[in-house]
C-alpha cells in the first residue's frame, strides 16, 4: 500500500503526470496560475483535469497533491480510468469527479481520522467512515456524495422491520441495511448521495397511520359480547397477510364500554376502520326472541376467573334488593337450599352451570346489560399474594459446675459397724455415696472427675471426688415457610409430624380365664410448623393479612414417657397491615435465664483456701431470642407468576447441582437426583382456547 503525500512542488505533478504517460498512458492536467506560482500549487486554485487511460494511483497521487490530503491505495486496486474537466474547476469538485471515476470502476475513498483511503466497495463497510444518526430525516453528515459513510434512522412510528425490504432495493449489492429491533431504528452503510435520498424515503414512511378514536353506539347486541367476536374477524383476517406486513404496531383496538353499550375503535387506517364498522353494522341486528315478554331472552355467560355457584348467589341478591343472609318470610320453613336456586325477581332469573362454570340469565335486554357489566367487573381476573414468612431462633446455653466430695471410713477391720466422715452433695455431678453403693454402675458427672479410692475391709469404696466442668451450647434455626394464595382467600402449610398421644386407657380381667385385656385410646396431633393466612389487596397498595402461625415440637427426653410426650409450643394470631414487598415483624420471644445451685458444710465452707473442699456449685444461663418476620408480595398477572416459579425453581435446581456427591471408584453411586431445565415454553403460559 502506497501512501500519496500533500503539498507537493509543481514538478512533482509533472512526475506524476509523466508517470502516467510511462505507465502506457497519457495524461496532462494544469493550474490556471502557473504563470503566477509556477513552483508551488496554492491552496482553494482551480484546476483542469485531462487524465485519459491513467493508472489509478498515479491519479490518486496526483489528487493528494492538489487537495492536500492523504491518500491510501490498497494493492488491490488496479486499473485505469479517465478524468478529463473541459474547464478549471475547485479542488472540491476535482475530488468529487475523481470519487465519482472511482465508484464507476468498483472503488470508492474512505475517510479515518483525517486519512482516505481507495479500497474496493465491497469492504468499504468495514473501513472505518462516518456515522450520523438522525431521527428519520435527510442526513446532516459532511461526507461527500460518492463516499460511503453510515447513517443510523430512528423511527417513530413504521416499524423498522417492514421498511428493510421495501429500502433493500435501493441500496448497492455491496452495502448493508438492517433493523434494530430494540430500539426501532435502521443502520444502513452506503453511498452518501444515496444516503440522503434514503432518508427522505425514510421521513415519507415513518408518519403515523393510526386513526382517531371512534365510538360506536349499538342499538340492539350488547357490546361486551359483540366486542370479542369481532376480533377474533379482524384477527383472523390480519393472520394472512405477507409476511412483511406481520407488523402489530397498529392493530386494530376494540374496547367495549358496558355502560353505555358502546364500543370505542381505533385502527391503523380509514380502510380498517370502515372494515370493523360494516361488520358491526351486520351484526348489530335485533333478536328474534322478544325482549318485552315476562321471560325475557336466555342468555349464557361464561366466567373466566369468578366461581358461578358463588356469583350467581350474589347476583340474585343484588336483583331482588335482599341480603342473603336475611330471615325466611313468616310461616315459611327456613331451608339450606333456598339459596341455591333460581331468583325470579324483577323478571330476572340467574342460574349457575357449576360443571361448564357459567351463568345462564333470563331477563330483558336492558335488565340484561346492567348484569353483564356487573358480572364484567366481578369477573376479573384476581390478584395474587406470595407471603413469605421467616421464623429465627438463636439459642445460647451455658454452664459451669465445680465441686470436691470426699467419704472416709472410721473404724478397724472387722468392726460390725463402721463409721464415715465426708462430704456428698447433688448440686454438682453424681452424689459420692451413690457412686460408692452403685459398686461402678453408677457414672461421674460430665467433666473432669479425679477421684481416690481407699480400701476397706478387702473392698475399695470411692473415697474422694472433685468434679470441673464447663459447658457452651449455641444454635441457629431459620425456617422461611412460604404461601401462594388468591386475594382474600384462606391458605394453610403444615410440616412436621404426626405425634399419637394417649387420651385414655382401660383395663378388663376376662373372667374365669384370667385374660387381661388393655385397652388405649390416642389422638394424633400435628408438631411442627402451621401457617394459616387470609391475604386482602387494598387499593393503596397495601395488604391486610390475617396470620396464625404455630411452632411446635416434643420435649427432648420425654418421647417415651408414660403419660405421653410433652411439646413446646410457639403461636402467634394477629391481623396486621403492610406494604407490598415490606417486611414486618409479627411478634417473638427474647428470654434470658439464670440459675445457680450451692452445696456447702457450714463454716468450713467459708475457710481461706480450704473452703472449696467442703461445696459444691453449679451455674447456668441459657438465652433464646425467638423473632416471626413476614413479608407479602402481590403478584397481579400470569408473567409475574411465571417469573417468580422459575427463580424458585432455577434455585431449587442450583441447591441440587450443588449437592452432587464426589465421585468415587469404589462406591457405584456418584451421582443424586436432578430437576430437568425449565424450557421456554414450560415457562410460557398455557394458550387456553376461548369458549364459544
Amino acid at each position: 500500500m502506497k501512501i500519496c503525500t500533500p503539498n507537493l512542488p509543481l514538478r512533482a505533478i509533472y512526475l506524476a503526470a509523466a508517470y502516467a504517460l510511462l505507465a502506457g498512458s497519457t495524461g496532462l492536467f494544469s493550474i490556471n496560475s502557473w504563470a503566477q506560482t509556477p513552483a508551488i500549487q496554492k491552496p482553494g486554485e482551480p484546476v483542469t483535469l485531462n487524465f485519459s487511460n491513467a493508472e489509478i494511483e498515479a491519479v490518486a497521487r496526483t489528487m493528494a497533491s492538489i487537495t492536500g490530503v492523504n491518500v491510501v491505495v490498497d494493492p488491490r486496486v488496479k486499473g485505469t480510468l479517465n478524468l478529463v474537466t473541459e474547464k478549471p474547476v475547485s479542488q472540491t469538485v476535482a475530488m468529487n469527479q475523481f470519487l465519482a471515476a472511482l465508484r464507476l470502476q468498483g472503488y470508492t475513498m474512505v475517510e479515518s481520522a483525517g486519512l482516505y483511503k481507495v479500497v474496493p466497495e465491497a469492504d468499504a463497510k468495514l473501513q472505518s467512515g462516518g456515522v450520523t444518526v438522525s431521527e428519520g430525516g435527510p442526513s446532516s453528515g459532511g461526507a461527500a456524495g460518492n463516499q460511503i459513510a453510515t447513517q443510523i434512522f430512528k423511527l417513530n412510528f413504521e416499524s423498522a422491520n417492514n421498511l428493510v425490504p421495501i429500502l433493500r432495493p435501493l441500496i448497492s449489492p455491496n452495502n448493508t441495511i438492517n433493523a434494530n429491533p430494540g430500539n426501532n431504528s435502521l443502520v444502513i452503510t452506503d453511498y452518501s448521495d444515496n444516503l440522503r435520498r434514503i432518508a427522505k424515503i425514510i421521513a415519507s414512511l415513518d408518519v403515523s397511520n393510526a386513526t382517531e378514536v371512534e365510538v360506536i353506539t349499538l342499538k340492539h347486541a350488547i357490546a361486551v359480547d359483540l366486542a370479542p367476536l369481532v376480533l377474533r374477524l379482524i384477527d383472523s383476517s390480519a393472520a394472512g397477510a405477507p409476511a412483511g406486513q406481520a407488523d402489530t404496531s397498529f392493530k386494530t383496538t376494540l374496547m367495549a364500554e358496558p355502560r353505555a353499550n358502546t364500543l370505542i375503535l381505533r385502527a391503523a387506517n380509514p380502510a380498517r376502520v370502515a372494515l370493523v364498522k360494516s361488520l358491526i353494522e351486520k351484526l348489530d341486528q335485533p333478536s328474534n326472541q322478544g325482549s318485552n315478554g315476562a321471560a325475557g331472552n336466555i342468555y349464557v355467560v361464561y366466567l373466566k376467573n369468578a366461581d358461578a355457584t358463588k356469583l350467581a348467589a350474589t347476583l340474585r341478591a343484588a336483583i331482588s334488593g335482599e341480603v342473603r343472609t336475611a330471615a325466611a318470610p313468616s310461616g315459611a320453613p327456613a331451608t339450606a337450599g333456598a339459596a341455591a336456586g333460581p331468583a325470579a325477581t324483577s323478571g330476572g332469573q340467574v342460574q349457575a352451570d357449576a360443571a361448564t362454570n357459567s351463568l345462564i340469565i333470563t331477563a330483558p335486554e336492558p335488565q340484561y346489560r346492567q348484569l353483564r357489566a356487573v358480572i364484567d367487573k366481578l369477573d376479573a381476573r384476581r390478584a395474587q399474594v406470595l407471603v413469605e414468612s421467616l421464623i429465627v431462633e438463636v439459642n445460647t446455653d451455658k454452664a459451669a459446675e465445680f465441686g470436691i466430695q470426699w467419704q472416709g471410713a472410721l473404724g478397724n477391720a472387722g468392726d460390725g459397724v463402721i463409721g464415715l466422715m465426708g462430704t456428698n452433695f447433688g448440686a454438682a455431678g453424681k452424689n459420692i455415696i451413690n457412686l460408692a453403693t452403685g459398686g461402678g454402675a453408677v457414672a461421674p458427672g460430665k467433666g473432669l472427675n479425679l477421684g481416690a479410692a481407699q480400701r476397706t475391709n478387702g473392698v475399695y469404696v470411692l473415697g474422694f471426688l472433685a468434679n470441673f466442668m464447663e459447658s457452651n451450647g449455641s444454635g441457629n434455626v431459620l425456617s422461611t415457610p412460604n404461601l401462594l394464595t388468591l386475594d382474600n382467600e384462606e391458605a394453610k402449610i403444615v410440616i412436621g409430624e404426626n405425634v399419637p398421644f394417649v387420651t385414655g386407657q382401660f383395663t378388663s380381667t376376662g373372667g374365669a380365664s384370667g385374660t387381661v385385656n388393655p385397652f388405649q385410646t390416642i389422638e394424633r396431633k400435628d408438631v411442627g410448623l402451621t401457617l394459616k393466612v387470609r391475604p386482602q389487596i387494598n387499593e393503596n397498595g397495601t395488604v391486610k393479612l390475617v396470620i396464625y402461625q404455630e411452632t411446635s415440637a416434643v420435649k427432648v427426653g420425654t418421647e417415651l414417657a408414660a403419660n405421653g410426650p410433652t411439646t413446646n409450643k410457639r403461636s402467634i394470631e394477629s391481623t396486621v397491615l403492610v406494604d407490598d414487598g415490606a417486611i414486618v415483624v409479627l411478634g417473638g420471644l427474647l428470654e434470658d435465664k439464670y440459675s445457680g445451685n450451692q452445696d456447702k458444710v457450714p463454716g468450713m465452707s467459708d475457710l481461706p483456701f480450704f473452703g472449696s473442699l467442703f461445696k459444691s456449685e453449679a451455674r447456668s444461663r441459657n438465652k433464646t431470642n425467638l423473632m416471626v418476620f413476614l413479608r407479602p408480595l402481590v403478584v397481579r398477572d400470569a408473567a409475574a407468576a411465571d417469573r417468580l416459579s422459575t427463580d424458585r425453581y432455577e434455585s431449587m435446581r442450583s441447591g441440587l447441582n450443588n449437592a452432587q456427591p464426589l465421585n468415587n471408584s469404589v462406591l457405584p453411586i456418584n451421582e443424586s437426583p436432578l430437576l430437568p431445565a425449565l424450557k421456554a415454553p414450560l415457562a410460557a403460559p398455557l394458550a387456553i382456547p376461548a369458549k364459544p
